[in-house]
């Protein structure tokens, strides 16, 4: 099967796309720097504006003043596709790492190169050389860019639910893994809060009158801890703890800790619920203690389906045949917003973006090849399916 010239012609836009990624990460879009939001929605619009017939719309988001960019192109045509990306990051305005530095020829670090301004590029790149091929027209698809994948989604969510029911196949543009894998499932995430109250007294009687608070959720914690051994593919991370106050001849009666959980199946999560339920019962019948558990899953598990298991193998020959190194893909221990988008029951491929590694620290770096590489696999794919090449099955 031949590749389209546009398709070929990718692979001389290295500068140009490394020149659009440095200008994209220098411009802070932390989640909660609601100013550095609008400026990089500021350079997101008009690049995206350039896709042939394109419908750019900024999406007001409940309970926050950021926005969403929504990209549509041929709503009307015979097969709808969604592509998912975020602009923000975790880097705030008052955050030491804020500009891009070369590394080697082939290597920068940078804000958001990787996770995942770096997937925007390779996306609007994909999209830009696919519309210059033959059979374009048989596809439409829309892009949605939020504002605030970093602390969840929440405000987006409603717009994944409604886009999922309106396309075929999800394409997230998250990073690839460093070894140059895609991303198969991930782990469904949830937050917990333990709070436990006791009793205050003085230190010298606390057999007689204080409720230890502090000592109750670490008997709590520590059964918890124990859970994952219990059940493979469950993580548990106690990732934060305070009680008491500075007086240490005083009983505590108020500690609280914060759980991270993560599951591989969605039918874990009922169990993991009800068995950190549990846990509470033996403290909570002991004369003048009480100890709750608070939260829940905010982002359920993706798992692959039919859909993405049949199509991936269609990716990695678009990989063969540009004569690119082979990849395959793995399982996910964090979520993205395709995590979103399964729960909604659409199939994802993820992992779309770029090569890199060390994303949420000041050592985020991208493998610049991998720029236009995963554009020219992402555009030949959607020139296959297009061409009918490719089958979506179901």
């Amino acid at each position: 099967m031949s590749v389209p010239s546009s398709v070929t012609q990718l692979a001389q836009r290295g500068a140009e796309l490394q020149q659009q990624l440095t200008h994209w990460c220098n411009q802070n879009s932390g989640s909660d720097n609601f100013a550095g939001l609008a400026a990089m929605l500021g350079l997101l619009h008009p690049a995206f504006s350039r896709l042939p017939g394109a419908r750019v719309e900024r999406v007001p988001l409940p309970s926050t003043v950021a926005q969403a960019l929504r990209v549509k192109v041929r709503p009307a045509a015979p097969v709808q596709l969604l592509f998912s990306g975020h602009y923000d990051t975790v880097y705030g305005a008052a955050d030491p790492f804020q500009q891009c530095t070369s590394l080697t020829p082939e290597r920068m670090r940078g804000p958001g190169v990787i996770d995942m301004k770096g997937g925007l590029v390779v996306m609007l790149a994909a999209l830009e050389a696919f519309e210059q091929t033959p059979h374009a027209a048989q596809i439409g698809y829309e892009v949605l860019v939020n504002p605030d994948e970093e602390i969840g989604s929440f405000g987006a969510a409603s717009l994944f639910d409604d886009a999922a029911g309106r396309h075929r196949l999800g394409l997230v543009f998250e990073p690839a893994r460093p070894s140059g894998d895609l991303v198969r499932s991930r782990k469904g995430t949830g937050n917990f809060t333990v709070t436990s109250h006791g009793r205050a007294a003085h230190a010298a009687s606390a057999k007689q009158d204080g409720r230890n608070a502090i000592a109750a959720l670490a008997e709590y914690l520590t059964a918890a801890n124990r859970l994952p051994a219990k059940m493979p593919g469950v993580l548990l991370n106690i990732g934060s703890i305070r009680g008491g106050g500075p007086a240490t001849n005083v009983v505590p009666d108020f500690a609280e800790a914060l759980l991270d959980v993560r599951i591989t199946h969605l039918a874990e999560r009922a169990t993991v619920e009800a068995r950190l339920q549990a846990l509470l019962a033996p403290i909570n019948a002991r004369e003048g203690f009480r100890i709750e558990l608070g939260g829940g899953f905010n982002r359920p598990p993706m798992e692959s389906t039919p859909v993405t298991e049949a199509v991936f193998a269609a990716l990695q020959q678009c990989g063969r045949d540009l004569g690119q190194a082979s990849f395959s893909w793995v399982h996910a221990g964090g979520a993205s917003d395709a995590n979103n988008l399964s729960a909604a029951g659409l199939s994802c491929l993820d992992g779309l973006g770029p090569v890199g590694d060390r994303l949420h620290s000041p050592d985020e770096w991208v493998h610049l090849p991998s720029l236009t590489a995963r554009a020219q696999v992402a555009a030949l794919f959607l020139h296959r399916l297009a061409a009918g090449e490719i089958k979506l099955p179901g």
